[in-house]
């Protein structure tokens, strides 16, 4: 890469993309597709696809830790240590080098490379549905959303028939089928919970997870392998990533420069034509501040990466941080509160077995207030489950019991008890005092300022959360299994790694911060599209809802280009 960084003109683009995770690869490959000279910033090192991903094919004695993680890992990374492991430690940022102040408990999870979480992220791909679009209207908390699902289905399909996600069609008002792959096949035991729930309980559907792991071969990428190994990278591309599918596909137009180690500092702004001009960037090698220009700029920088972004961004005309003119930046932080649920054992199906490592579970849509009287609770919202059946092998016992010779091998070999584990992802209420702030005296080693971030779940996330137990102990018992034990390993907020929010979108300038567009409100030139636009969070994984959100706007921002407006 070549940069002439004394040239202004050499410096300016059609586009500035800020991060190449999710929605920042989808970004660049929408508008480089549409023939904008795009050049996307990255705050960590470069990851090229295949090339870079050097822990996927070792196996568990290659490494010095078998796998696990150390104590001082646990020591030196407590936060990210929870998410990642000997194989994929590689693909998260270090505690120590990045800090930042948790005023209320928050697990802030980050992965500062080029292709960001995209290349660890859990994959479950589930469209919203009306019932989610219109909630804050209708119980009052939080604002209007400027879109409905009328408005986004076509972008649904446009991102999945790109991505390629596979799954089972179920025909759910609350849960939109999606342009699916073949799904996976659920195993015998899950198969039998399916029936069973069916019998047992009206509205409620077991069906396979939505998972953006590839079941063919799709658009140049191999189908997965049921390795089960997707956090080191894929060199197959059997599932989605920045780096496996729109960062290529950016890159095939000639239209793309990629600059890694690129922190953006703050998002330059032109009072006397009311728009942003480009981008400060701090180079995290070297730390030389560099400005970028460019005619439109997609803030992709995750939930509380882009609020910082935007809360640093001050000037003249915005005292408090790009766009804030309402306060509203860094507010009403969301995650998916979960960790709660049930587990049992089965007895029978002693002849069956399943072969591979498949990558994803079963899932239970949302069957809580639906609006009907037979499914409301005394709390608002809802919850999705996951789950999985499984046999058990030679780690839990082998490690456990006593034996020798050939008859303990022998037993070591044998496939052990069905055991089923479901666990409950719940929707959390915007709370304006759920935020992140910047720190006026602490900084980082760019001199930046430190985020500070505030979260806690309320009443009505708790009266779920009993729910949420409850009835996976109960669908498990309705079920024939034995030995059912509920469980609630006290969430703490960020743990999901699904924060939004922090920048929702809305009808009105005065209580969002985003149109339905995902367009600024005070800044018509910059849009927002990773998860800080969300104005409420449903129950659903929310990464294809990004996809969507990130596709529909680039379609119009370069219409608005077109047209002079921007």
């Amino acid at each position: 890469m070549n940069l002439n960084i004394k040239s202004a003109q050499l410096r300016t683009y059609d586009a500035i993309v800020i991060g190449s995770g999710i929605s920042g690869g989808w970004a660049a490959k929408e508008l480089c597709e549409k023939g904008l000279k795009t050049l996307v910033l990255e705050r960590g090192r470069n990851v090229e696809h295949i090339k870079d991903y050097a822990t996927t094919f070792k196996t568990p004695w290659e490494f010095q830790h078998a796998g696990f993680n150390t104590e001082k890992d646990l020591a030196e990374d407590p936060i990210q240590s929870a998410e990642y492991n000997e194989g994929n430690k590689h693909f998260f940022v270090r505690d120590k080098a990045h800090p930042y102040i948790q005023e209320k408990p928050f697990h802030w999870i980050r992965g500062y490379q080029v292709g960001g979480r995209s290349l660890t992220w859990g994959r479950q791909s589930y469209r919203l549905s009306d019932l989610d679009f219109e909630a804050n209207q209708q119980d009052g908390h939080g604002v209007d959303w400027p879109i409905r699902y009328k408005d986004i289905a076509p972008w649904y399909t446009y991102v999945e028939q790109f991505a390629g996600i596979s799954g089972q069609p179920e025909g759910l008002a609350q849960l939109p089928d999606g342009d699916f792959l073949p799904p996976m096949e659920m195993n015998i035991l899950e198969k039998h919970f399916r029936e069973r729930v069916k019998q047992r309980f009206d509205g409620r559907c077991v069906t396979i997870g939505r998972v953006a792991n590839l079941t063919r071969g799709w658009r140049g990428r191999t189908p997965c392998q049921y390795r089960n190994l997707c956090s080191r990278g894929c060199p197959y591309g059997g599932y989605f990533s920045s780096n496996a599918a729109t960062l290529p596909a950016a890159a095939a137009t000639g239209n793309m420069t990629l600059r890694p180690f690129s922190i953006v500092s703050e998002i330059l702004y032109d009072k006397e034509k009311g728009r942003a001009s480009g981008v400060r960037v701090i180079d995290a090698e070297t730390k030389e501040v560099i400005d970028f220009y460019a005619k439109i700029i997609f803030l992709n920088a995750s939930t509380i990466g882009s609020a910082f972004v935007l809360l640093h961004s001050t000037s003249d005309a915005f005292p408090q941080g790009l766009g804030n003119t309402n306060d509203l930046v860094g507010r009403h932080l969301m995650d998916h509160h979960f960790k709660v649920g049930a587990m049992g054992d089965y007895q029978g199906l002693d002849d069956w077995y399943y072969e591979g490592r498949r990558p994803t579970g079963i899932y239970i849509p949302r069957f809580r207030n639906l609006g009907d009287a037979a499914s409301k609770r005394d709390y608002l919202r809802g919850f999705g489950y996951q789950g999985y059946g499984e046999r058990e092998g030679w780690m839990y016992t082998g490690l456990t019991e006593d034996g020798f010779g050939k008859s303990f091998k022998d037993k070591l070999l044998r496939p052990g008890k069905w055991t089923f584990w479901l666990g409950a992802w719940g929707e959390t209420l915007p709370y304006a005092d759920n935020r992140v702030t910047l720190d006026t005296t602490q900084r980082d080693q760019w001199g930046l300022p430190l985020a500070r971030v505030a979260f806690s779940i309320r009443d009505n996330e708790k009266a779920m959360r009993r729910d949420m137990q409850h009835s996976a102990a109960e669908m498990l018992e309705e079920s024939g299994f034995s030995n059912v034990t509920g469980f609630d390993y006290n969430y703490v907020g960020g743990e999901c790694v699904h924060e939004m929010g922090t920048a929702r979108m809305g009808r009105d300038p005065k209580t969002s911060v985003l149109n339905g567009n995902n367009q600024l409100h005070a800044v018509k030139n910059v849009f927002i599209t990773d998860g800080s636009c969300m104005t409420s969070s449903a129950c659903q994984n929310p990464s294809l809802t990004y996809m969507a959100l990130t596709a529909r706007a680039c379609d119009f921002a370069v219409g608005e280009l077109k047209k002079g407006n921007l």
